[in-house]
């Protein structure tokens, strides 16, 4: 929070969102949490806040379950909302499961004045695998297996948001062995930032 006090005290006018989007096992949450660590602000992830529901409630179905997604995309927003001026927050979710109007309803509500994403781009295959290989660790309410042909369909489909600036990066091509370069992320998102500012 130190960073967000800062920017405030520096003029800031307004709140910043970075948006890491992409479909469900594109990378998203392991890419926010590195920026988190790296820059110092605050995530906020779909899944992060419906888990705990999903820990406690019994007999989740799909149609419950997005149920449940739709309310806590709301809390992120509304916590956007309540947060001061100056603040910065990554936001962590699959932002195609609602209509772009949406999105913009949110961040206009929670008075973001500047947007950037993180595009997650994956191709299908390689998405069917990575979720297949954590369907063990899901909590049960989320999808299984039956969603795999859903989701490479996604896969082939699946857009940004383009809101603002948006940094596609390439998941195929990210591994233990090949991590991600997040102060080149960090540091495009702060220019961009700066841009939006001019």
């Amino acid at each position: 929070m130190s960073e967000n006090r800062s920017a405030s005290r520096n003029g800031f006018a307004g709140k910043r969102v970075v948006l890491v989007n992409g479909i469900p096992a594109s990378g998203k949450s392991r890419l926010a949490v590195e920026l988190s660590e790296h820059s110092g602000w605050l995530q906020l992830s779909l899944d992060g806040i419906k888990n705990p529901f999903l820990q406690r409630l019994q007999n989740v179905d799909r149609p419950f379950n997005r149920v449940l997604g739709l309310a806590s995309y709301q809390v992120i927003w509304d916590i956007v909302a309540s947060a001061p001026q100056g603040s910065t927050f990554i936001v962590d979710a699959w932002f195609g499961f609602q209509p772009k109007e949406v999105l913009q309803g949110y961040l206009q509500q929670a008075g973001v004045t500047q947007v950037v994403e993180i595009w997650c781009k994956i191709d299908a295959q390689r998405v069917a695998d990575r979720f297949s290989s954590r369907l063990g660790e899901r909590l049960p309410g989320h999808v299984g297996a039956e969603y795999i042909p859903e989701l490479k369909i996604l896969a082939a489909n699946a857009q940004p948001m383009a809101l603002g600036p948006v940094y596609s990066l390439d998941q195929n091509n990210v591994d233990d062995n090949r991590p991600v370069n997040i102060v080149v992320i960090h540091e495009w998102i702060m220019n961009s930032f700066h841009t939006q500012t001019q």
